[in-house]
């Protein structure tokens, strides 16, 4: 696609496309009525079709097409489209010590492809970055791998969706089909008591903060998850490594 052969042709490339596989079908829901909503708001199939290639993020595209339809400025509408994906900020910090070790061009096309099924299934596979050529090696391919089921199963579905725009109706909901996709990842994350808690803190906070503007109740939910198990991280009790690890 958009990365290095050697990535293609590594056995973490394969292992990374079977974790992502079955995710496909709830990211392709998602993309089809992304694709949908973005030509019934009253958008040209050209500009449906630009946003998906250009965009590629879900929730700042369902975000910035009201704003559309209600003629606001543009910086309003690149402003939602920022707050909505900061949380990217914080995944790209946390992927940066596995990636900087490519080119510059390739830590970019993963700053592109990379979204949050991608992220999460592979930072659960590898909890710390490679120590040598060949951990980093096999981790960006299988980041690669992630990655290409997600954007192909995403750009394929939400092109289609603008195509049939006329024949889908909004209204059969198939959009919950990748929240519910996000949700069976995120529980099964929710491996130890801390991953709960933030879980839990995150979600308590993002619907209390529910009435802020610029859906800035997310950047609040994310902020004072990660303040509060940070804290908690700090006040648990240091457990010395057991001799020769």
């Amino acid at each position: 696609m958009f990365l290095r052969a050697a990535h293609y042709r590594h056995p973490a490339f394969a292992q990374g496309v079977k974790d992502m596989w079955p995710q496909a079908p709830g990211i392709a829901a998602w993309g089809l009525m992304t694709g949908v909503a973005m030509v019934k708001s009253g958008m040209s199939v050209f500009e449906s079709v630009l946003m998906t290639l250009l965009v590629f993020a879900g929730s700042s595209q369902l975000a910035a097409i009201p704003l559309l339809v209600a003629n606001a400025p543009a910086w309003v509408i690149l402003a939602t489209g920022f707050c909505v994906n900061l949380r990217f900020v914080v995944f790209s910090l946390h992927l940066r010590p596995y990636l900087m070790h490519l080119p510059r061009w390739e830590r970019l096309m993963h700053g592109y492809l990379t979204a949050d099924l991608t992220y999460v299934l592979f930072t659960r596979r590898y909890p710390k970055p490679g120590s040598t050529p060949e951990q980093q090696l096999a981790q960006a391919a299988y980041l690669a791998g992630n990655c290409v089921i997600n954007w192909g199963s995403w750009m394929l579905a939400s092109l289609i969706g603008v195509g049939l725009a006329n024949f889908i109706p909004t209204q059969w909901g198939l959009g919950f089909a990748g929240i519910l996709c996000l949700i069976g990842i995120l529980c099964s994350l929710g491996s130890t008591r801390l991953r709960g808690v933030a879980a839990a803190v995150a979600g308590v906070a993002a619907v209390v903060a529910y009435s802020l503007p610029l859906k800035l109740n997310i950047v609040v939910a994310i902020a004072v998850a990660v303040l509060l198990c940070l804290g908690l991280e700090r006040l648990q009790p240091h457990r010395p490594s057991a001799p020769g690890h």
